[in-house]
């Protein structure tokens, strides 16, 4: 069964919802497919639909009486029948779509959409369908012949805290899912290719501000994209900063669309300090005038909802950072909402959205492109750079963990931010740190870079609790390198990493 030309790779992922819906045993089994709004959940689902046969039902915010009518309806429309299909309850539905007998014309894969609407209209549904699918499995195992065809359920949602829930602790559904698949934004090289950039710099710059969302391509902008890095202002301009544009607005609904944000003055809150750069715990609370105490739930929820991440310290288990995780939210609050009235008005006013862009140049290089590069090279270092590149001694290994660090440095009586840590995979308590990375954007590096990556690892190095005589120094830059540093790159004595190096095809 052939992805449809449609959509736009997500191979692993189509490869697993085959898999789960043509294989495995006789009888029902559930799936749960989850994700932030916009990746293309239902488009995939609803390929999926078409080349394997079944039934696909799309859930609105509504009661449980107009949601039974509104499935009714459509399951009429799938069989071809004149008039709808009465359904007064979840269990005549589900005994009609996924029921215990083998009927004739029985759709052998069911889907619900928005899966979090149904359940918020109607709280007893997960446990409906736990009875309905170990109703589906006694009969299958008292069968005579055991022969009986396969069916599937497939849940899907955006709501990421509801779907994360579905199958956890003591959850009605805990148990009974064979399949469960996380559909992720596109990473920046396969963001780089949807939107047809070639241009590794402009790549960066887009991937900065809208991420690796589809909708905001094809939905959001009408294909709109910049025809070359001199247009970039330009497109900027009239796309996330036009009031007319459905991009203008989307950072505050995407907020408004998760049901468990009910308090949005205090999420938008702690997500604006993030996003001004107060990455830990205490920063956070000191910008929106909490204690430290008191926001641990918003961020729980926050990172529940896909909105923000947290990072472990790579050396110090205590220690933790938190970084937006949706790139438009984080140029909204650094970049639109100090300006939002402004640019609110400027609707048919080119100029003014004009002027408000070359006064934010700053905010956005130094706020929002510099953090997302940093997290582009991690990503870099992560999953598509040869760990051998890493290795100066010893068999490279098949994988390596990556993060940041801070390391203090009691001699010369400060600490240095180390931006890409990679190391190996931990040997019990052996930790072994395989390189030190510094980040640039806009700066060209040179030896000062190196010296200062040389005494990260001796001040590493002489500690007993990690590995790092051999780590090799990188230095990672989207502006170049001096001549010096190159020369030092030729002798094999730094790692260097520039925009072609990240965009270019993955070693591994």
């Amino acid at each position: 069964m052939n992805k449809p030309a449609y959509v736009f790779d997500r191979d692993v992922e189509w490869d697993g919802l085959i898999n789960f819906v043509t294989s495995g045993g006789p009888g029902l089994e559930l799936g749960v497919v989850s994700g932030r709004r916009r990746q293309g959940k239902t488009l995939l689902l609803n390929a999926v639909r078409r080349v394997a046969g079944g039934f696909m039902f799309g859930a609105a915010e509504s009661t449980e009486a107009d949601s039974l009518r509104q499935l009714g309806e459509a399951y009429a429309r799938h069989l071809g029948f004149p008039a709808q299909i009465n359904i007064s309850a979840w269990e005549q539905a589900l005994g009609i779509l996924l029921p215990l007998d083998e009927r004739e014309n029985q759709p052998r894969l069911v889907i619900f959409d928005e899966f979090p609407y149904l359940a918020a209209a109607s709280p007893a549904l997960p446990s409906i369908l736990q009875r309905h699918i170990d109703r589906h499995r006694m009969a299958t195992l008292e069968s005579e012949t055991g022969q009986r065809q396969p069916s599937r359920l497939i849940l899907c949602g955006s709501a990421l805290s509801f779907m994360g829930k579905l199958l956890s602790g003591t959850a009605p559904l805990r148990g009974r899912a064979g399949f469960e698949l996380v559909v992720p934004t596109l990473d920046y090289r396969k963001a780089a290719a949807f939107w047809g950039i070639t241009d590794p710099r402009l790549a960066v710059l887009v991937y900065a501000i809208v991420g690796g969302t589809p909708a905001y391509r094809r939905e959001f902008v009408r294909d709109d994209t910049p025809q070359g890095i001199d247009d970039f202002d330009a497109w900027v301009c009239r796309t996330v900063l036009n009031p007319q544009s459905p991009l203008f607005r989307e950072a505050r609904y995407l907020l408004a669309e998760e049901p468990n944000l009910r308090d949005s003055a205090l999420f938008h809150s702690v997500l604006a300090a993030v996003a001004e750069g107060n990455s830990r715990r205490g920063g956070i609370a000191s910008y929106i005038g909490r204690r430290s105490g008191d926001i641990g739930h918003p961020l729980a929820v926050l990172q529940d909802a896909g909105l923000l991440r947290r990072d472990d310290d790579a050396l110090a288990r205590n220690r933790t950072t938190y970084r937006v995780a949706e790139p438009l939210i984080a140029f909204y609050h650094s970049v639109m909402r100090p300006v939002w009235s402004g640019l609110e008005n400027a609707a048919g006013m080119p100029q003014t959205i004009q002027a408000v862009w070359a006064g934010s140049q700053a905010r956005f290089i130094g706020k929002i492109v510099g953090p997302q590069f940093e997290h582009i090279c991690r990503v870099w270092a992560a999953h598509c750079a040869d760990p051998a590149l890493f290795t100066v001694t010893g068999q490279p290994p098949a994988i390596v963990q990556v993060g940041s660090t801070i390391v203090n440095d009691s001699a010369a009586h400060t600490s240095h931010e180390v931006d890409v840590l990679v190391m190996a995979p931990p040997d019990g308590n052996h930790r072994r740190v395989l390189s030190i990375g510094e980040v640039k954007w806009g700066t060209v590096m040179g030896l000062p870079h190196l010296e200062r990556l040389r005494r990260v690892r001796d001040v590493l190095a002489a500690r007993t609790d990690v590995d790092a005589r051999d780590a090799v120094p990188a230095c990672y830059s989207g502006a170049g390198f001096t001549d010096d540093l190159r020369r030092e790159a030729d002798a094999g004595r730094v790692l260097l990493v520039g925009l072609a190096e990240l965009y270019a095809k993955s070693t591994r």
